[in-house]
């Protein structure tokens, strides 16, 4: 059983889910098949993730079958790195696939229907150039024009085609097309290409083929020979479902249910891209560290980010499935995961920019404890507590310290008080500077009887965190903001000009308790006061942790606006 089984989730009623009830209810199929089949030329992203939930959903929903298959029919682009980490990303995302299918193990029997298609009449080999055939399809106002090897014998055709397939062409010197309607007002059913010649060599077939079938042929007959009965597709396909149709009415494959296609809006997602075209240029150019990297959306993104498999889970659920184009705010999927970590992530304290707070009076006037007793969830005592050392000298953050400040400052100002998190009432007595005026120590005194309780005359408004100088980890904290300065970076005549420089800020030497320095690579943590962080699981080793921002404890954009 799959996490996303054990957690009890169901998607939400959808026009998909009303189709499916009425298929089953009239007795078109008797059972649920679908399929989720990336093509292995990147890394998944959020928009799959919306597809893999709908998908993997149905088919645990209504008790039926649904399939991992990767559309590997363009050698040239695909990799074995992106099939394995396509097959992680969703095992992540709490998913198990019934079988594991490639479109290359139809290969033998897709070339079989290319061959019958030319036999009826219904399939060319053209010889005009790609920048011919693109140039003869004519607008959406005006009919294409007709290849001048558009009337060729069957006989002829299936000559030209075994000769492609014997690598006798040149790579772009011919192809097989669909002779279907040049004039037809939807541009996919002008004699759209179904094969065309690659000579490489692909990762499963090796060198047996040099054509290679085109997405359109191939995805209606895989989704036939699988026996899936629902295909579900983003709207860019909508035109497309005729050409699927048409191949399928035209060959002589043998299905027990026809499959259909359905589309449905496809996920916009403001500060993110989601082609991967684009997503490769700015792993290319250097602009991001990789295809994981925590500032992208892409699935193993969003994990080293410190996203929860059930934080995308439930972001799908909410955004649901419509047909109508919109763009999700950020917010809506940062909202999520706060809620999931709120609700289950541990706290601690980490203090990212120290500054020495040293306690005059430590060990005096009964302040000489050295630990003191923190909870690792305020409002789940079954997590337990944990004991963090305490001493004379303390980092706070240097934003919590001020000479003067107004009465809207609540944190520690010479002359007033402030309550240690879980620790004694401080007041500060005086500061030490560098050269330039730059605050370097804080001293203190701390109130005798504050530990843990309230003292008259000692109710400090304010409330800050701190770890013991001499007790904790030293290490690196990344922050992380959104990639792009624009909601909308896809729509910009040049993206690579929305990337902000400042999105990820590197701070060298934080220091967090003790406790934090053995973190597991993916854990995640409340960083009290600061925000959700993770143990990074690319860069982190034993004693020397990394983390990296995953969200911050509210959203903040409402309240600057």
């Amino acid at each position: 059983m799959s996490d996303a089984e054990r957690s009890g989730e169901r998607i939400p009623r959808n026009f998909i889910t009303d189709i499916i009830d009425s298929d089953l209810k009239e007795g078109r199929v008797d059972h649920v098949a679908t399929r989720f089949p990336p093509e292995p030329n990147g890394y998944l992203h959020i928009g799959h993730a919306k597809s893999i939930c709908l998908n993997f959903g149905l088919a645990r929903d209504y008790g039926g079958t649904c399939n991992m298959r990767f559309d590997d029919t363009n050698p040239v682009k695909e990799d074995m790195e992106y099939i394995e980490s396509i097959k992680r990303d969703v095992n992540w995302l709490g998913f198990k696939w019934n079988n594991l299918c490639h479109s290359s193990d139809y290969f033998d029997r897709l070339y079989g229907y290319a061959v019958e298609l030319i036999n009826q009449g219904l399939a060319y080999v053209d010889e005009q150039s790609p920048e011919q055939i693109h140039d003869t399809r004519g607008t959406l106002t005006a009919p294409g024009k007709e290849s001048p090897y558009r009337n060729r014998s069957p006989e002829e055709n299936l000559k030209l085609f075994e000769m492609m397939r014997d690598g006798k062409f040149a790579e772009g010197k011919a192809c097989l097309r669909a002779k279907i309607n040049m004039a037809s007002p939807f541009m996919c059913m002008r004699d759209p290409v179904i094969y065309r010649i690659r000579f490489a060599t692909h990762e499963l077939t090796g060198d047996k083929w040099c054509i290679y079938p085109m997405y359109d042929f191939t995805h209606c007959i895989s989704d036939a020979i699988e026996g899936i009965t629902h295909s579900i597709c983003t709207l860019e396909f909508q035109d497309n479902r005729r050409l699927y149709d048409w191949v399928l009415d035209h060959i002589s494959i043998d299905h027990e249910h026809r499959p259909h296609q359905y589309e449905m809006s496809r996920l916009n997602l403001e500060y993110s891209i989601t082609s991967k075209r684009k997503l490769n240029l700015l792993v290319e150019k250097g602009l991001v560290d990789g295809w994981d990297d925590p500032r992208l959306t892409t699935i193993s993104g969003l994990r080293r980010r410190g996203y929860t498999p059930a934080s995308i889970r439930e972001f799908c659920r909410r955004i649901g499935v419509t047909k109508q184009e919109n763009t999700i705010e950020i917010s809506a999927l940062e909202s999520c995961i706060r809620e999931d970590l709120n609700a289950n992530a541990p706290r601690a304290m980490a203090v990212l920019r120290p500054l020495r707070l040293v306690i005059d009076n430590y060990g005096r006037d009964g302040t000489d404890v050295t630990s003191v007793t923190c909870p690792n969830h305020p409002d789940k005592p079954e997590m337990g507590s944990r004991q963090v050392s305490f001493g004379k000298e303390l980092f706070i953050e240097q934003e919590d310290f001020r000479e003067e400040a107004n009465k809207q400052f609540k944190r520690l100002k010479l002359g007033h008080e402030v309550r240690l998190r879980n620790a004694y009432v401080v007041k500060a007595v005086s500061c030490e500077k560098d050269s330039a005026g730059n605050v370097t120590c804080v001293h203190c005194e701390a109130v005798p009887g504050t530990l843990g309780a309230n003292v008259e005359g000692h109710k400090p408004k304010g409330v800050i965190h701190w770890v013991d100088a001499a007790d904790c980890c030293r290490c690196k904290v990344i922050l992380y903001k959104n990639l792009f300065k624009v909601p909308n970076p896809g729509a910009a005549e040049d993206f690579l000009a929305t990337v902000d420089p400042e999105s990820k800020t590197e701070i060298q030497d934080a220091a967090l308790e003790r406790s934090l320095e053995n973190a597991k690579p993916g854990d995640s943590w409340q960083f009290e006061r600061q925000g959700y962080f993770c143990a990074d699981s690319k860069n982190s080793k034993p004693g020397a942790p990394v983390f990296n921002l995953t969200v911050a404890l509210r959203d903040t954009r409402k309240a600057q606006a």
